[in-house]
């Protein structure tokens, strides 16, 4: 049985209860009295063959909005996509792309993303395949996945830390830029407890150049092994010097969303690692195609995701273990999130996604559940 042709395309608003509250530099992305939204949509095909996807809307992160992913969808791409062979990933973009035209670089491609991970859940059960095998790999490969830390005081830096390494962490992402005064205490924080365990610290575009570099030499003494995208996203040139003097790799994130930025910061030789975020390059097809450049270029891989349910993260676990991303990654919606509507075919065990090897993503969805946090949008 082939994909066929997309005959419905259903979006489900949704706002789902976190645990506790995650901060960036830019401020809260979600918390136990506001929630955080979440997408999801449903992709059904002339011959009967269902696709899931998500789209998680941060718009502390970037500028979409719960508002703008529905809208988009429902308005825009939904209708022009109807009748479109399911599989034919290249008519599927183009189609998205002439809909919403392209900013800097991408137009709306966290809306853009949950179509694409529907298709390809869609693509994958029509072959028979996991989503693994279908992204080119023999099996679905258990995936690593590292803490993330986002606190307000060196002790609770310790605390957490070590009760996720009790729990068997290998790696950890600090959050800093929210008081950049105390940014070296967590590390040092962190580090004194973890050890000898993979560090990332993130600053969220907290920085300049000249503060990025002197902090990167007292990371270096600290241990930090990465420092994901501490200066604004549009400052090629800022990345591009703060490369040539950084004490520690320099990660990439809110820059690039799709290979022309890659490419660009390729060519400037203005990052030394990539972060990867399916919902930020547009879907599964995007954040591949931007890794297989990557480590064309010697560029190395770091995973990452916005605080997805686990059928999000499921999908990117997906395609990092299927590219081999050999970091422990940054898939921390379990870690943050108190419900999601999946119901089966992804664990979480000692800190490592367990896959189902199931047709398409593998995971079942409670649709209950999809009304039950249901929100008007």
């Amino acid at each position: 049985m082939g994909a066929g042709r997309i005959e419905k395309i259903e979006v489900f608003p949704l706002n789902l209860p976190f645990l506790t509250e995650f901060k960036i530099s830019r401020g809260s992305v979600g918390g136990p009295k506001a929630g955080a939204p979440h997408v999801y949509l449903r992709i059904t095909t002339d011959t009967g063959v269902v696709g899931w996807g998500e789209a998680r809307p941060s718009h502390r992160w970037s500028y979409e909005t719960v508002e703008s992913v529905v809208s988009t969808i429902r308005n825009y791409l939904a209708p022009a996509l109807i009748g479109t062979v399911a599989d034919d990933f290249k008519a599927v973009r183009e189609i998205m792309e002439r809909e919403i035209a392209p900013g800097i670089t991408v137009g709306q491609p966290v809306a853009k993303s949950g179509v694409d991970m529907a298709l390809n859940d869609l693509a994958a059960k029509a072959s028979g395949l996991s989503l693994s095998q279908h992204l080119g790999a023999d099996v679905a490969k258990d995936v690593p996945i590292s803490y993330l830390v986002s606190v307000d005081s060196p002790a609770k830096a310790e605390e957490v830390t070590q009760t996720a390494l009790d729990a068997g962490y290998t790696g950890f992402k600090v959050k800093i830029g929210m008081d950049p005064s105390l940014d070296l205490e967590l590390l040092q924080a962190v580090k004194s407890v973890s050890r000898d365990t993979f560090l990332w610290a993130d600053a969220n575009q907290a920085y300049g150049v000249d503060t990025a570099v002197e902090r990167s030499r007292e990371m270096a003494k600290i241990g930090v092994q990465v420092l994901e995208q501490p200066v604004p996203a549009n400052d090629f040139l800022g990345l591009q010097e703060l490369v040539s003097k950084s004490a520690v790799p320099i990660a990439v994130d809110e820059s690039v969303f799709c290979l022309g930025d890659l490419d660009q910061l390729i060519r400037l030789k203005a990052l030394n690692m990539l972060v990867v975020k399916v919902s930020k390059m547009a879907g599964l097809t995007g954040a591949r195609e931007c890794m297989e450049r990557a480590l064309n270029a010697g560029i190395g891989l770091l995973g990452s995701g916005l605080t997805e349910t686990r059928l999000g993260l499921a999908a990117s676990a997906h395609l990092y273990g299927a590219l081999g991303v050999k970091y422990p990654v940054d898939l921390n919606g379990p870690q943050f999130l108190a419900d999601d509507p999946v119901e089966s075919g992804v664990s979480i065990e000692r800190a490592v996604v367990r896959l189902s090897s199931s047709p398409g993503i593998g995971v079942g969805i409670d649709e209950e559940k999809l009304s039950r946090y249901a929100c008007e949008v």
